[in-house]
């Protein structure tokens, strides 16, 4: 099955990310400590993440032309995160420093033996964007928009002006947040948490919650990672149910592993494969991603994605 849309040929960038950037400190446990109580580590590191910023990354070492909008702060961790995206290759014109803005950052506990993960976040108000001072310029330069809407309003501009432009909008989106039902009418592609449709319109059944997605706002493709079995993505009324891969040498550590979804499931778009190769894709993706702690380290190269679809 084609995606319903048309991508622009014409553009700069294959991918424009708007949206979050973190540094995360990860600490990896035997297992996971009950209540007031004391464990030795395993390990810990510190590694730039963030549900935007690690898709860009993803992307870019897929081989797509990608840039990120964001905010950091005038930190350590800002310096951290900015430094990760260039080392990439990825485009950070349109990203700020905040003078006296902390980076939002991420404490991220990981059970040893499932690599299941807790994570504790902040982020600093001084980030956040509005509709007046939303990045809209860039919108004219990308084939697709992909964002998280914690900032709604600025996310509406940016998504109005790329339609306007002729990008394909996308959104990762996990919660619900103030003004959602205003973005997602702007959306063509939602891919979602599995908890998000019952927290939005308070459906039980997740088809359920993807079709009202669909018929309510008009999302083209709405779809949503559901853990160790795979994907469930809703296009031209068809369900697509995708297992999920084995992470080849065992799961290590789950922090995103939903950005890694979405960085194949976008790939899969950009190549011009099928909705249905494009969800293995980004199952593959996402499975790669887990076998080394934190969001991007262990994110696949092209050559080590193709390995994968072609030995599974």
């Amino acid at each position: 099955m084609k995606f319903p849309f048309d991508l622009s040929d014409d553009k700069e960038f294959d991918v424009l990310g708007f949206g979050t950037n973190a540094v995360d400190y990860l600490i990896t446990v035997p297992e996971y400590p009950a209540f007031n109580s004391k464990i030795e580590i395993d390990y810990y590191t510190e590694a730039a993440g963030g549900e935007i910023a690690s898709t860009m990354a993803g992307l870019k070492r897929l081989g797509m032309k990608t840039a990120y909008a964001g905010r950091f702060g005038s930190d350590r961790a800002g310096e951290i995160g900015l430094a990760s995206l260039v080392d990439e290759g990825v485009d950070i014109s349109f990203s700020e420093t905040i003078d006296g803005a902390k980076t939002q950052i991420a404490f991220i506990m990981i059970d040893a033996a499932s690599g299941e993960r807790t994570i504790l976040w902040q982020r600093d108000k001084l980030l956040a964007y509005d509709e007046r001072d939303a990045p809209v310029d860039a919108t004219t330069r990308c084939r697709v928009l992909h964002m998280t809407p914690h900032d709604t309003q600025a996310c509406i501009r940016m998504a109005a002006e790329a339609k306007a432009n002729g990008a394909i909008v996308s959104v990762d989106i996990d919660n619900v947040f103030e003004g959602i039902k205003d973005l997602l009418p702007l959306v063509d592609i939602c891919i979602a948490s599995a908890e998000f449709s019952h927290k939005l319109l308070g459906t039980t059944d997740l088809e359920q919650g993807l079709r009202e997605l669909n018929s309510r706002f008009g999302c083209a493709v709405t779809g949503a990672t559901v853990g160790d079995r795979g994907s469930v993505v809703l296009c031209d009324g068809r369900l697509i149910e995708t297992p999920a891969f084995a992470v080849p040498g065992g799961c290590i550590d789950t922090t995103g592993a939903g950005d890694a979804f979405r960085t194949g499931l976008l790939y899969g778009l950009l190549s011009g494969e099928p909705v249905e190769e494009s969800c293995r894709m980004a199952n593959a993706v996402a499975a790669l991603k887990c076998r080394g702690a934190g969001a991007r380290c262990a994110l696949p190269t092209e050559t080590q994605l193709q390995t994968l679809l072609k030995k599974v």
